[in-house]
C-alpha cells in the first residue's frame, strides 16, 4: 500500500490507480512529515514536492532524505525553473533521490520500476558542467544523435491505437537496411515481444538511452503518455477508426482534431476503404497521412509497412509493386 502527499498537484495524483493506504493534502515541514510518518508502515509514499514547505531550498528537500528511505520515496517535481535546473536535480542525485519526475503518469511506473543510481547519472553534475534539465525542450541538432538520425514518435490518440505492435513491427522491417532502436517510454509491453532489442525505460532516462543509441539511423518511440515529444523529428499520432474508439475520444475531448491539425494522423487497425477515408476527413476536417490495417505482428515481410515506411521518407525499403487497390492513394 501507498502513501500520497499533495498539494499543487492533488487532483492528478488522486488519479493514480493505485492502491493507497493513506493520503493527507496541503503544505507541510518535513519535521511534521517525520511527526506522521516516521513508524508508518508503508510500500511507496509518493510526494509532490509543493507539499513541502520551502521545497526549493535544497536543504529542506536534503532534510527529508536524511530522515526518510529515499528507495521508497517517489518526487512529483513541479514545473519550476529552480527545481528543474541542473544544479537542483544534480543535488538530488547527490543525497540518494533517484525516483523523481515531472510527469505524473511516470510515478506508476517509477513503483514498479524503480530508478538506480545508473538511471539518473546524467543528471549528477560531479564536474559542474551543464547538463539539459529534467524534460528540457531539445532542438539543437548535435543531441539528436548523428547528422541524418531520425527519432520518430508513435502516440495513441484512441485507446489501445496499437502504438507498441507498430513499432515493433516498422523495427522488424527497418532493421534490414538501417541500424535501428525501439525504445517504449514509461511502459513494459515491450517484454511481451520476447525481443532483448527492445528497450523499456521512464521519461527521466530517455535522454539517457538516446545518448547510448547515438550511432543508430532510426530510433523508434513508443511515446505512451510520456513528455518527451520535443526529442522526436516527427510523431505519428494513430487513431483506431472504430465507432466506439471514435464516439469515445470525442466525448472526451470535442477539439481533438482541431489540436491534430496539420499532424501526421495514420489510421491503424483500420477497416476503412478509399471512400471511408474521404468521409473520416470530411466529418473530422482532417487530413489522413496513411491508413493501415489490421497487421499480422507475426510477419517481418509486409508490402502495405513498406509502403508506409517508404512514405516516410525511408528509400531503402521495397515498395509494394501493386500500385492499387485500398492504400493506392496514400502512395
Amino acid at each position: 500500500m501507498n502513501v500520497i502527499i499533495s498539494n499543487k498537484y492533488q487532483a492528478l495524483l488522486s488519479n493514480l490507480d493505485i492502491d493507497v493506504i493513506k493520503s493527507i493534502q496541503g503544505e507541510f515541514t518535513v519535521d511534521e512529515l517525520i511527526a506522521q510518518f516516521s513508524n508508518f508502515y508503508y510500500n511507496k509514499m509518493i510526494i509532490d514536492i509543493t507539499a513541502i514547505k520551502n521545497y526549493q531550498d535544497i536543504n529542506v528537500i536534503q532534510q527529508l532524505s536524511v530522515n526518510f528511505d529515499m528507495s521508497k520515496v517517489i518526487l512529483l517535481l513541479d514545473d519550476s525553473e529552480t527545481v528543474n535546473s541542473p544544479m537542483y536535480l544534480s543535488q538530488l542525485v547527490s543525497m540518494g533521490i533517484y525516483n523523481f519526475a515531472t510527469n505524473v503518469n511516470v510515478i506508476k511506473f517509477l513503483i514498479d520500476n524503480p530508478n538506480t543510481y545508473k538511471d539518473v547519472a546524467s543528471y549528477h553534475n560531479i564536474n559542474g558542467f551543464k547538463k539539459p534539465a529534467l524534460n528540457e525542450n531539445v532542438n539543437n541538432d548535435s543531441t539528436k544523435g548523428k547528422i541524418g538520425q531520425k527519432i520518430i514518435g508513435f502516440k495513441n490518440v484512441t485507446e489501445h491505437a496499437g502504438a507498441t505492435t507498430l513499432v515493433y513491427l516498422l523495427k522488424l522491417h527497418l532493421e534490414k537496411n538501417y541500424k535501428v532502436k525501439a525504445i517504449e517510454v514509461d511502459g513494459n509491453d515491450f517484454i511481451f515481444f520476447n525481443d532483448d532489442s527492445l528497450e523499456s525505460v521512464s521519461s527521466i532516462t530517455f535522454n539517457d538511452a538516446l545518448t547510448q543509441n547515438i550511432d543508430c539511423d532510426v530510433i523508434l518511440v513508443d511515446l505512451n503518455n510520456s513528455s518527451v515529444e520535443n526529442y522526436c523529428n516527427d510523431i505519428i499520432y494513430l487513431i483506431e477508426p472504430g465507432r466506439i474508439q471514435l464516439n469515445k475520444l470525442i466525448r472526451k475531448d470535442s477539439e481533438i482534431f482541431e489540436k491534430l491539425k496539420n499532424k501526421k494522423i495514420v489510421l491503424n487497425r483500420s477497416v476503412l476503404n478509399d471512400k471511408d477515408v474521404e468521409d473520416f476527413e470530411k466529418e473530422s476536417g482532417s487530413k489522413v497521412f496513411y491508413n493501415l490495417p489490421y497487421l499480422d505482428d507475426k510477419l517481418d515481410n509486409q508490402p502495405i509497412i513498406n509502403n508506409f515506411l517508404s512514405t516516410l521518407g525511408f528509400s531503402r525499403v521495397e515498395e509494394n509493386s501493386g500500385g492499387s487497390g485500398l492504400f493506392s492513394i496514400f502512395k
